[in-house]
């Protein structure tokens, strides 16, 4: 054996030592970024939830639409596209009602930042004649409470079909507006109790079959009237099976509001440009602090006639 190959083994082993050695520090490495990636990704997750938590969610309000702003409920076919584009140009999603309602319960998972929900009330027949469209192009979803004692019925209203064709495009989800629509504290005041407790019962059962029979829809999510509710009002809903009901009074959705007292904006055709960013951006104050006054008031809409359009 030369003299070279007693040097060779020692030389051989250190390499393979050597070896190990790198071995294992690479998977100590790759179990470190692991661990650091899974932390960075929780805590990422976390910070979503906690700015979601805090700024909350807008959820904007319509009524109707058309090429002039007739009334202070009507939002222009214009105004209202105007709308869509700002949202779709500075990087907001519009998502779902329900996305809010389960975050706000405790039973899914924040919203992305950035998140919006519509919503309109009435069912009046430019939903079908100027926002279809216009949801078809954007393609975003919309939810829709109606009060079936109007539809097919009223002359400012659509359609049992109509409301059909909505649903089966899949950007409708169609919710209850009660009944007929009733001023609730006119209501008590204008009845005896018990005939006012029967009175809530119906108004908020009723509409909850109508639209099972009429849609296959199970209604668990109501509009208050003139955005008027109350506690005792609240308890009802929740014993008819809603989830969750939402009012007027301007202010973003959060996991701290009660869900049967949540907030939308109900916007006029002012509401744009500036003032529609302000909105969706958060630069408005929060009226949530004046809910339990403006319930226990009664206030938030202006009545009208049983006949009329809201």
């Amino acid at each position: 054996m030369g003299s070279g190959t007693l040097f060779a083994l020692p030389q051989l082993n250190m390499d393979r030592n050597l070896h190990r050695l790198v071995a294992a520090l690479s998977g100590v490495i790759a179990a470190t970024l692991i661990l650091n990636w899974a932390g960075a990704a929780s805590f990422n997750s976390s910070v979503v939830a906690d700015q979601a938590a805090e700024r909350g969610v807008p959820i904007l309000l319509y009524h109707r639409f058309g090429p002039v702003a007739a009334d202070g409920m009507t939002v222009t076919t214009a105004v209202f596209e105007s709308h869509l584009r700002f949202l779709r140009d500075n990087g907001y999603t519009v998502i779902p009602l329900r996305t809010v309602v389960d975050w706000v319960r405790g039973k899914g998972p924040p919203p992305p930042p950035r998140s919006v929900v519509i919503t309109v009330d009435d069912a009046h027949r430019t939903v079908m004649t100027e926002m279809l469209p216009l949801v078809l192009r954007y393609r975003v979803p919309v939810t829709l409470f109606v009060y079936p004692s109007a539809i097919s019925n009223a002359s400012y209203a659509m359609t049992w079909e109509q409301l059909r064709q909505l649903r089966q495009t899949g950007w409708f989800d169609i919710q209850s507006h009660t009944f007929w629509h009733p001023n609730f504290k006119a209501e008590k005041r204008r009845l005896a109790p018990d005939a006012y407790a029967r009175l809530v019962e119906a108004q908020l059962l009723k509409p909850k079959v109508i639209l099972k029979n009429r849609l296959g829809v199970d209604a668990d999510l109501l509009a208050w009237p003139f955005g008027i509710h109350d506690p005792e009002l609240m308890e009802y809903a929740a014993r008819a099976g809603y989830v969750a009901a939402f009012t007027i009074e301007r202010g973003r959705a959060k996991p701290a509001d009660n869900p049967m007292d949540l907030p939308r904006y109900l916007l006029s055709n002012s509401d744009r440009g500036t003032a529609f960013a302000l909105i969706v951006g958060g630069g408005l104050p929060d009226m949530s602090s004046n809910r339990a006054a403006a319930t226990n008031n009664g206030q938030g809409a202006t009545p009208v006639s049983s006949g009329s359009s809201r």
